[in-house]
Order: structure tokens, then sequence, then C-alpha cells
């Protein structure tokens, strides 16, 4: 419930900062975020790509496992008989 009052409370701030009818602070929060959109891309970026990196060599390691486990099935096969 606490979290609720604090969460509104901090909406209600926020609109009387932003608009008109408060302190109009409107032109400060667009620039504010037209000089953070390129950094938080910047990062989404980095971090985009460590995950594709990552995701390739687990799947060249999937695919060498599977290469294994059909070897060593192979084998067992071929021992059993």
């Amino acid at each position: 419930m606490a979290a609720l009052l604090i969460g509104l409370g901090a909406l209600l701030i926020t609109l009387f900062l932003v608009f008109p009818f408060g302190l109009s602070w409107w032109q400060d929060v667009l620039l504010f975020v037209r000089g953070a959109v390129p950094v938080v891309l910047f990062f989404v970026g980095i971090v985009s790509c460590f995950i594709g990196i990552a995701d390739l060599k687990d799947r060249r390691d999937a695919k060498r496992e599977e290469a294994e486990e059909k070897v060593l099935s192979e084998a067992d096969s071929k021992d059993e008989e």
C-alpha cells in the first residue's frame, strides 16, 4: 500500500513539474531525452552484440555435443552387434 501511495505521489509531482500549469520543465525533459537516447542505444547495441556472440558460441557447442553423441551412439550400436 505504501508503494502505491509513493508511486502516485511521484506521478503527481512529475505532472506538476512537466506540464504548463506547474513549473513547465517539459523542454528540459525533452532535452534530457534527446541526449539520453543515443547513449542508451549505444549500450543496448553493445549488450546485444555480447548476447549474439554468446548465442553463436552456444549453438556451436550444441552442434559439437550432438555430433559427439551421434558418434557415441553409433559406436554403442556397433558394439551391441
